[in-house]
Order: structure tokens, then sequence, then C-alpha cells
């Protein structure tokens, strides 16, 4: 009889958990129940189109625009970021990891170069004595006969402040000046105008030639610049960690989640690959700092290479020119600014950036497996779910291994006939693996929005203390 009265304990229990009741609590001498609230359809697609904005827009931090380029330029240059990032996300981190291994290797490079460690010049004082010790011997300073002197206190508090003031104006060459220089961040003028937009090579070449003065722009420079600081970073990840913990805890009390839900949770975590790796890049920064040409001995074109890529308005260069730069397979140069998608030495840690770009590809697409049982308003939505997910999860491997075979020089086969029929095999296996991915990720998106039409109604219950979570 007590076990009979225990079981339907634990199963009043449980169905007190999944009801969809408002602010309804059942405790218990071990146990208490989480009070649940209902939520809307729309606070559904809010939260998830507000995640997904932070994930798509806000988090993506291209590279600086030429002076050339006008307003509806960079805008639709800026849209076709978004879609990029909307259809194959885990290019647009291994686009920042590219970035990111190659701004720590111009730290380098620059901070051995010693043209960038050269102290501030100090500012002259009234008192000479003191001018004279170094600003990071100053606090060890007798400063007993400054204090007990009227006049020499005045003295010594410019000092103080002065140092102080030093301190923030600090031209050591950081991450952040690395991230700027690869973005285009540095142009070169010659007679007042515009010429080129140069590369990390070339700085310090010229500098070392004297043909140009280094550059004295400070990171707090380089932050006035950007458009991002740490708050209004902070607040698109605060956001992006309670979309996440929500779900986390409608698994945790068995609730349905929506698709939607589930396909910009794969968004939230790449997101945070993106921001950790772009985190002291500047954001949406308009204008290049100016260098300028001083030299009047040696030719400009003895020092750069001016052989450069003009942009060409026809829908097949749009389209295979950025994927040639997000897969570093070539890129371009540009005489005013950097390649929309690229900001990089080359082929650095090759083989890590196309294994993690493997592995971040395949985790993107095996969060949209999740979905495999959730609930579809008809069977062919799921058949096509299914197969979309296994699909964008199985293929970026694949697609890789074909493209390698085609360009690797791994056909030795002969006769050459044979040769070449394996050849335009593999370029057909290629392309239909892009086609099939590119087709699923769109297939996923409108599947995304087309379930919300006919939800379960436990999608619609949700737990009342993931309110009190600051979000946006």
């Amino acid at each position: 009889m007590m076990r009979l009265l225990l079981c339907m304990i634990l199963y009043l229990v449980g169905v007190i958990q999944a009801a969809p009741t408002t602010n309804a609590t059942t405790t218990s001498e071990y146990f208490e129940a989480p009070s649940f609230t209902n939520r809307t359809l729309s606070s559904i697609i809010s939260s998830s189109v507000l995640t997904l904005f932070a994930c798509v827009y806000t988090a993506i931090h291209p590279n600086i625009p030429s002076p050339e380029d006008s307003p509806f330029y960079i805008l639709r240059r800026r849209l076709g970021i978004m879609i990029v990032a909307l259809v194959v996300p885990e290019l647009v981190v291994v686009w920042a990891m590219r970035q990111w291994t190659s701004a720590r290797k111009v730290t380098e490079d620059f901070e051995e170069s010693g043209y960038f460690n050269v102290p501030r010049p100090q500012k002259q004082s009234e008192n000479r004595e003191l001018a004279e010790v170094p600003a990071e011997q100053l606090e060890d300073h007798d400063r007993a006969r400054l204090l007990d002197a009227p006049a020499e206190a005045s003295t010594f508090k410019k000092l103080f402040q002065a140092y102080f003031s030093n301190q923030s104006e600090d031209y050591a060459w950081t991450q952040t000046h690395s991230f700027f220089l690869l973005m285009g961040g540095f142009m070169l003028y010659v007679d007042g105008e515009p010429y080129i937009t140069l590369e990390p090579h070339e700085i310090l070449n010229l500098i070392r030639e004297g043909c140009i003065d280094a550059p004295t722009l400070t990171a707090k420079q380089i932050g006035d610049k950007s458009k991002g600081n740490v708050i209004s970073k902070g607040l698109v990840i605060l956001q992006v960690t309670w979309f996440i913990l929500q779900l986390i805890t409608r698994a945790i009390y068995h609730l349905e989640t929506t698709q939607l839900e589930t396909g910009t949770l794969a968004f939230a975590v790449l997101n945070f690959l993106t921001y950790a790796l772009w985190w002291n890049k500047p954001l949406d920064v308009q204008c290049p700092y100016p260098v300028y040409w001083k030299s009047t001995e040696s030719k400009l074109e003895d020092h750069i290479n001016v052989v450069t890529y003009d942009d060409e308005e026809d829908v097949i260069s749009a389209i295979i020119v950025p994927i040639l730069e997000l897969t570093s397979s070539f890129v371009y140069r540009h005489r005013l600014r950097v390649p929309t998608f690229d900001g990089s030495l080359g082929a650095r840690n090759k083989w890590i950036l196309v294994f993690a770009g493997i592995l971040i590809a395949t985790t993107f697409g095996g969060i949209h497996c999740i979905a495999w049982f959730f609930t579809f308003p008809t069977n062919l939505e799921q058949v096509l779910w299914r197969i979309s997910a296994v699909a964008i999860t199985c293929t970026p491997c694949l697609e890789y291994l074909s493209f390698n075979f085609i360009f690797g020089d791994k056909i030795t086969i002969k006769p050459e006939i044979i040769r070449q029929i394996i050849y335009m095999l593999s370029i057909v296996t290629t392309v239909t693996f892009g086609l099939l991915y590119i087709v699923g990720r769109v297939m996923l998106v409108v599947l995304m929005f087309t379930t919300l039409r006919h939800l379960p109604l436990d999608a619609y219950t949700t737990v009342s203390w993931i309110s009190l979570v600051p979000h946006l």
C-alpha cells in the first residue's frame, strides 16, 4: 500500500512539472517543483531572432572599407557578409581564426623590430632634477623634500599626473594594432592622395628604408575608432548566454524546444568562438590611419607590389571571389582595402585550421541533429530536417577530401584518359557536395520558421525564474 502511494506521489510530481500551468508550485519534504509560466509565439520568435541577429550581424567584425566606397556599397557588402554567415557560419569562424593566428605573428614581428617600443618623449618640467628621473623610478625618488617644499610640491603633482598620462598613452605595439593592420588600418598616402593599403611586411620595410615614419597610434586611439567596446560586446554575450541557459532548463524539465531555438543554438555556440577570437579586433572602423610617403631618393614601385585586383560587378565574381577568400584558396589584393573575407598572412598553421574548420562544421551540423525526434507539423518536414542536418554535418569533410584530391596533385593514374575521367568526376563530386551543403543550410533556415505554425502545448511552457536572468 505504501509503495502504491509513493508511486502515485511521484507520478503526480512528474505531471505537475510538465504541466503548462502558471506559477504552480508543489513541495514535499525533499523536493520543490519549479514554478512554470506561459510564453507566447512572439516571445519565442523575438528571443531567437534577437540572438540570431547578435550572432550574424553584431558578432561580425568586417574589414575597413575603401575610401572610395559609397555608403550603399558598404551596406551591400555588409549584407553579403550576413548572408554568408547564415549559410556557412563555420567558415566565418575559420576566417576569425586565420586573423587571430596572423595577428599573433604580426605582434611578435613588430615587437622584435624595435620600431614601436620607443618611449614617448617627456615634456619639459620646471624642476629639471626631477625631469631627468626615469618615469618608472619616480615612485622610488626622495619625495620627502618635494612634500616639504610647497613650491616643489606643485611640480611633483604635475610630474605625477604626467606620469600616469604617459602610461595611458602607451605606444607599444599590441594585439589590437595587429588586428587593425590586418583589416586594412594603415593607408599609404602619396602627394596627399590615398595610394595603397599597406601589408605588415611593407610597413616594416618602408620604416627600415626611411620611406615612412613609424605610425604613432595607441591602442586607446584605435579603440576610439571602434564601434564596439567591452559593454556592447558584453551585452551580446549576455543575451547569447541567457538563450543557451533557457534551452538547458527546458531540457532539464523535459519541455518541448522548437526547431528555431535549436538552429539558433548552433549559431550561438559558434558565436562564442567568433567573439573570443575577435575580442581585440576593432568593430566597424570606417577610415584607415594615414601613413605618408616621405622619401625623395627612391621610387615607390621598388618597395611595393602594385599589382592589384579591381572588383567586377558580374554575378560570377561576386560569388566565386568570396568563396576563394573564405577558403584561403586564393586571395586577390585590392589597392585601397583588404579583401572582404581576408586579412591574414596566408597558410600559417594550415592543417590546424583545416582540422578546426571541419570540427566546427561537424559540431554545427550535429547540433541540428538534436531536433531529430522533435515534433514536426508533417512527416515530410521531419524527413527534410533529418536529411539536411546529416548533409551539413558530413559534407564539409567530404568536400575537403574531394577538393584536396583535385588540387593536391594526387592523381597519378595512367593512362591519361582514365586520369582525366577521375579528375572530372572529382570536380563534379566537389561541386555536388558544395551544392548539397548550401541547399541543406537553406532548407534548415526555412524549416526553422515554417514549423512554428503548429507547436505542441509544451513548447509554450517555460520556467519562471529564467525570466529573472538579465537579458535583452
